[in-house]
């Protein structure tokens, strides 16, 4: 009797420890599938996440290198109107002339009008070869910078500097189209609204990290103060900084000029890798 009372005991402790190692064998799978989907979730939300980044970064690009087309079709226009139709009017005249001057006078006039002519022949072949988005991918950034500041120090509105820190290297053709569109905004902003007599551009070249700087000493702005176009070019300029890996740190206060900077790890790769030469590959 007392044998059958202890096996009797025994069963039900074995029956007690198969229903809980089942139960904690269930719990286990059960926590298991959980962290399955959820890791499963989480990478799909990445994936959709990365999709609409690189899908922002496309639109973003195609509109980067719209504007900048239409800012040199701009600045084209402008030079031919203000500068090549007046020498060409002034050619023309002056040849109209020629044949009511004196004898000693022809040789000098005509010279001239040559001279004029050979110069608006270059003007416009510069103007043809700045038609092309390629003169950033060929001239490469700090080039096409040189560039534009030549073009503004030459009109006499504004006086720009340029310092360059460190060995260039390429950042790649798609964030140097970004970053050259950031500079024509920010000077842009700085002939139309800030009324400044300088402007000093800084590229900081460094293995790990490169540095875009624009300062003016024009009459700067309150950050609370700004009108909506302003505030959305500001903006803009930080959503743009961001979608090419960067940041982007604009400071100003009346009277004190602004600062903008634009910081940026050439080693950091994603989906607008496209050829750029790291650091460690300068030439």
């Amino acid at each position: 009797m007392m044998l059958n009372y202890r096996l009797e005991i025994q069963n039900d402790d074995i029956f007690q420890i198969v229903v809980l190692t089942g139960i904690l064998f269930a719990f286990l799978a059960s926590f298991i599938v959980y962290f399955v989907v959820l890791y499963r979730n989480r990478q799909l939300k990445n994936q959709r996440e990365q999709e609409q980044l690189q899908a922002s970064f496309r639109q973003e690009l195609l509109k980067t290198q719209i504007e900048v087309q239409d800012q040199t079709l701009d600045h084209i226009s402008t030079e031919i109107h203000d500068n090549i139709t007046q020498v060409l009017s002034f050619v023309k005249l002056s040849l109209a002339n020629v044949a009511s001057t004196a004898d000693g006078e022809k040789k000098s006039k005509i010279n001239e009008a040559r001279e004029l002519v050979a110069q608006t022949i270059t003007d416009l072949r510069d103007l043809s070869k700045s038609l092309s988005l390629e003169q950033i991918n060929s001239l490469g950034l700090v080039k096409t910078i040189e560039k534009e500041a030549e073009r503004v120090n030459k009109s006499g509105l504004l006086e720009v500097i340029i310092i360059k820190n460190g060995q260039a290297y390429s950042l790649g053709q798609q964030r140097e189209l970004v970053l050259f569109r950031i500079f024509q905004e920010t000077l842009n902003n700085t002939l139309k609204h800030a009324n400044a007599k300088h402007l000093k551009i800084i590229l900081q070249y460094h293995p790990d990290l490169f540095n875009l700087t624009l300062e003016d000493d024009g009459s700067g702005f309150s950050v609370k103060m700004i009108d909506n176009k302003l505030g959305s070019g500001l903006k803009n300029i930080e959503n743009r900084a961001s979608l090419i890996g960067g940041t982007a740190n604009i400071v100003s206060a009346p009277h004190k000029g602004c600062c903008t900077k634009i910081s940026l790890d050439p080693l950091k790769t994603q989906f607008y890798t496209d050829g750029g030469t790291h650091p460690d590959r300068i030439s």
